[in-house]
């Protein structure tokens, strides 16, 4: 695999904001669980369908202690002002589906006071990295049903819908294709941009 555990990538957002994307780890927890308290009601429904104010011990545990392979998680961070720790900006995950290995359910979230900056954006192009490395071919996701920008930004990326349940829908974004002729990666390339839009516009990234 090409993204080991010490895995880190360095960007600058278009604000100056530096960011650092690396894996999550269990040390993370309080962060993460002060990351959520900053969520909006809105952003945690439409991160997690609801909007409870706290992550539950148990809960916090499952989103921190990930094995790397099945459940794949990636964590936005910038230095804080005193420059003596990180803060987390968003986080990125999938988890393969235990009766399709190759097909793994993804969301992003990012905090509310950084959403529409690119963060969003950064960590689904590299969660799809990671997850083809792993052998994961298409992600599926859950949206609500009344999103419609959301849909046809799916719609163009390839998605197929799984599930039509009312007000939300389930699908199936691919993350491969084949190779163009003149440019090998150019037609995977496309394909993980418009998953990355597609995915990232659930947490406005």
């Amino acid at each position: 695999m090409r993204f080991g555990p010490d895995f880190t990538e360095a960007h600058t957002l278009g604000d100056g904001t530096r960011v650092t994307l690396r894996f999550l780890r269990p040390d993370d927890a309080e962060e993460l669980r002060r990351g959520y308290r900053e969520l909006s009601p809105e952003s945690r429904y439409r991160r997690f369908l609801t909007g409870e104010a706290e992550l539950t011990d148990e809960r916090l545990r499952y989103l921190t202690e990930t094995d790397g392979v099945r459940h794949v998680a990636i964590v936005a961070t910038t230095e804080s002002l005193d420059l003596k720790s990180e803060r987390g900006l968003g986080v990125a995950r999938f988890v393969r589906l235990p009766t399709e290995a190759d097909v793994a359910e993804a969301a992003v979230t990012v905090i509310d006071g950084m959403q529409h900056k690119g963060v969003g954006r950064l960590l689904l192009g590299l969660l799809a990295r990671v997850a083809r490395d792993r052998g994961v071919r298409a992600f599926r996701a859950e949206v609500l049903a009344s999103n419609a920008p959301m849909r046809e930004l799916l719609h163009a990326a390839g998605a197929v819908v799984r599930v039509d349940e009312g007000a939300t829908l389930t699908f199936d974004v691919p993350l491969g294709g084949p190779a163009d002729g003149a440019h090998p990666e150019g037609t995977a390339r496309r394909v993980l941009r418009a998953v990355a839009a597609s995915l990232s516009s659930l947490a406005g990234g």
